[in-house]
């Protein structure tokens, strides 16, 4: 069955992704742990080679600015999740998201989570587009799976012009208050 909501939230994802490649094609190591201010959450590397994003249960005041690193970690967590709901599981919990590191495996897993996430869309149709879901939202909040869909398009359009706009004032000579 064709489906029109369908095919414009895969339109939507199609173009926030345009955008978010253009960024990932042009990522340097160096990008990634560049910290644009003095006040900023990051991953951290740990001694058994694993990283470790900065976290808080509740969103602190002021609200620290993500490092590219960051963001791409907070990207796999939630788009990791939306994964997860649409396979029927539960969604993951942010500490346990493994991050890759620097570099190209982290645009290499944005990249496949990006591609899986094509699959779920394309094989949407308009009962399950209508079906409830309760991620990313409470379950009693009336949302749909055609809600959880466009939230990830809006999310995704979010990240990709934050990690856009941190590797331009990197690449433009800003410098690091931090």
């Amino acid at each position: 069955m064709e489906s029109s909501r369908r095919d414009l939230l895969r339109w939507q994802f199609d173009l926030a992704w345009s955008f978010f490649e253009y960024h990932l094609e042009r990522l340097e190591d160096g990008d990634f742990l560049w910290e644009p201010g003095p006040l900023c959450w990051t991953m951290n590397p740990q001694a058994d080679g694993t990283w470790e994003p900065d976290w808080a249960e509740s969103e602190p005041d002021p609200i620290p600015v993500p490092t590219i690193a960051w963001t791409s970690w907070h990207l796999t967590w939630w788009l990791g999740s939306a994964l997860e709901q649409a396979a029927g599981r539960e969604p993951l919990d942010p500490l346990t998201v493994a991050w890759p590191g620097v570099g190209e495996p982290a645009v290499t897993l944005l990249r496949e989570l990006g591609a899986q996430w094509v699959a779920v869309l394309d094989g949407l149709d308009d009962e399950t587009l209508a079906a409830a879901t309760s991620y990313p939202w409470p379950a009693d909040a009336g949302r749909t799976v055609a809600d959880t869909a466009a939230w990830v398009n809006a999310e995704l359009m979010k990240n990709a012009a934050e990690i856009g706009t941190l590797r331009l004032m990197k690449a433009s000579g800003e410098t690091s208050a931090g």
